[in-house]
């Protein structure tokens, strides 16, 4: 089966940064001698969420074993699952001796979200989701093995999530109305946009108590905007909880604290 990855690479010329994209064929499990891939963990069991600026690394620990010992990996890839395009550059590997036969090879995966505009034929936002990696060890004897599919993770867009309760103060036994706004990252044009028909929790957590808990679920409407009402009937603080998607990251909004008059 062939995958349609993509490996960006940083090329500096002129002391610009520029983007290039290197088109490669995804591997098969096949090889030479007794080398193979035992497990991989990528980014240490998290998703890796990529948001509008800040650039991403996320390491993937892939364990090998082979009689005569491992040399290390000459290829790892990752790309969307479903729809075979990916995006990231191996920028890194650093193996570890457990044993004779055995090696832990961390290889270091790093996105920087200006990459990613215009970098695929279609819309990078669909490449969020579930994604697999692949990749090829070789052995100290010179065995080899192409193994392909060898982890899976979730590469989601961020997201933001605000909370305002008003009126503060309010009285106790009144109305409170509490508002937000869900938004995500767009990778086409790296802007936060609202995200509409998403279901979100609204949390309490009285003044002195330790923990949150949910009073009711509301479902965002057009730009992502959130709003209820409740009743006051103690001092605490509120916000909004957004469990995540598939595709979109979890979100915890910053706690509003509105006290009694």
């Amino acid at each position: 089966m062939k995958h349609r990855t993509i490996r960006v690479a940083w090329a500096v010329t002129g002391g610009a940064a520029a983007l290039t994209l290197l088109t490669a064929t995804g591997a098969h499990a096949e090889g030479k001698g007794d080398i193979r891939v035992t497990g991989a963990v990528v980014n240490s069991g998290k998703n890796v969420i990529i948001g509008t600026s800040q650039r991403v690394t996320y390491p993937i620990a892939i364990t090998i074993r082979d009689n005569s010992g491992v040399k290390g990996l000459s290829h790892v890839s990752v790309f969307n699952k479903s729809d075979g395009w990916g995006f990231g550059d191996w920028t890194g590997t650093k193996c570890v001796k457990k044993s004779s036969t055995t090696s832990v090879c961390t290889a270091t995966m790093t996105v920087a979200p200006q990459w990613l505009p215009d970098s695929l034929p279609e819309s990078v936002n669909n490449t969020a989701g579930v994604w697999q990696v692949n990749a090829t060890v070789k052995a100290n004897d010179g065995d080899y093995w192409i193994a392909d599919h060898i982890a899976e993770f979730k590469v989601k867009r961020a997201s933001k999530l605000t909370t305002d309760a008003s009126p503060e103060p309010v009285t106790k036994g009144a109305e409170l109305t509490v508002s937000g706004k869900l938004s995500r990252a767009h990778w086409e044009d790296l802007k936060y946009y609202g995200f509409t028909g998403q279901n979100v929790q609204l949390q309490f957590k009285s003044a002195g108590a330790a923990h949150y808990r949910t009073v009711k679920t509301v479902r965002t409407g057009t730009s992502g905007l959130l709003s209820t009402k409740v009743t006051a009937g103690s001092a605490g603080s509120w916000r909004w909880y957004f469990p995540g998607t598939t595709t979109t990251a979890r979100v915890v909004s910053a706690g509003d604290e509105v006290k009694l008059k």
